[in-house]
């Protein structure tokens, strides 16, 4: 199939991008380069340069490409600074998710594969949290989000779009050759890595009094890896579906640990200290978000491989120092 993926020199994208081209899809990267990375995309993938806001070089690259299916990563997405600047998260998450759902369906394209998040369901009423729960986001990031899901389920019903929402918890971890390199860094785990390796002086806790075990905040880890084998789950069903599924589904690994344990098992990993300071809590940060995942499990058969935190921490702490020896050369 040729695909379309939007982002996919960032993060997440980058990995789903390998895991497509080792599949045997044609890929085409279209990515801005403001907080991706050229050097991430696969070798076997095609590169545009351009953003999705762009709507005459969309039409330019559907023209040439001709994709038969979109995966859409392309977005801002640190909650904090949402809530300092929603109008640049709504501009970008939101508008521009607009102008490319208008190119597809100009072009004949239905079939849509979106990386959200769990910042849509805010402060959950319960956990584990279900595709069912109550949406109600406590910073613009995750409304920014939600206002596409919507979007989405009025261009299915009115426009036959088939699509599939996957609602990421904390993504996290690494490949052999592809980690989290945002600028500035705003995940906890490489921010910890980061102490680790001394590029940073400590670790900030931002609050110490949630309705936790431990007062800090609590969140489901899940590896880039399984995210990324969601993403061709995904796609696979709604290419073998009749026009028109509607596909959602949250990905973790079903349970939670707080900053101070993602921390001291960071310890444990690295061998280093990592001092830790506790700050004021950040606006827009829920106590607490845990994921069932029992949807995408039963329907698409999905099984994450890397559950333990410890795991996932080593596969991003082995990254940092392969990246390290690399500068060093």
């Amino acid at each position: 199939m040729r695909v379309l993926v939007t982002g996919g020199a960032g993060y997440i994208g980058s990995v789903v991008v390998g895991q497509l081209v080792a599949a045997g899809h044609e890929v085409v990267v279209y990515d801005n380069l403001s907080q991706g990375h050229r050097e991430s995309v696969s070798s076997g993938a095609t590169l545009v340069v351009g953003d999705v806001g762009d709507r005459a070089t969309l039409d330019r690259t559907f023209d040439e490409y001709r994709p038969e299916a979109i995966m859409h990563f392309a977005a801002w997405i640190e909650a904090g600074e949402s809530m300092r600047d929603p109008a640049k998260f709504f501009r970008n998450n939101t508008a521009n998710a607009l102008t490319l759902l208008e190119t597809m369906l100009a072009h004949n394209v239905r079939h849509f594969v979106f990386s959200s998040t769990a910042a849509l369901y805010g402060d959950p009423e319960s956990t584990p949290i279900r595709e069912t729960d109550k949406l109600l986001p406590t910073n613009a990031y995750g409304e920014s989000k939600l206002l596409v899901e919507q979007m989405l389920r009025w261009f299915h019903r009115a426009y036959g779009l088939s699509y599939a929402s996957l609602r990421y918890f904390n993504a996290a971890g690494a490949t052999e050759t592809l980690g989290e390199r945002h600028d500035p860094e705003s995940h906890l785990i490489p921010i910890i890595l980061q102490v680790a390796s001394g590029t940073r002086g400590h670790i900030s806790i931002f609050g110490e009094d949630y309705d936790t075990a431990d007062g800090t905040c609590v969140r489901d880890y899940v590896h880039v890896r399984d995210l990324a084998s969601a993403h061709l789950l995904a796609l696979d069903a709604l290419h073998s579906r009749p026009q028109g599924a509607q596909l959602i589904y949250n990905l973790g690994n079903g349970y939670g640990f707080s900053v101070r344990e993602v921390i001291e098992c960071a310890r444990r990993v690295t061998g280093h200290a990592i001092p830790a300071v506790v700050e004021p809590r950040r606006a827009g940060d829920p106590a607490a978000l845990v994921a069932s995942s029992e949807k995408i499990r039963a329907e698409l058969g999905w099984q994450p491989q890397y559950s333990e935190l410890g795991d996932i921490i080593r596969s991003a702490w082995n990254y940092v120092q392969r990246e390290a020896l690399v500068k060093d050369r």
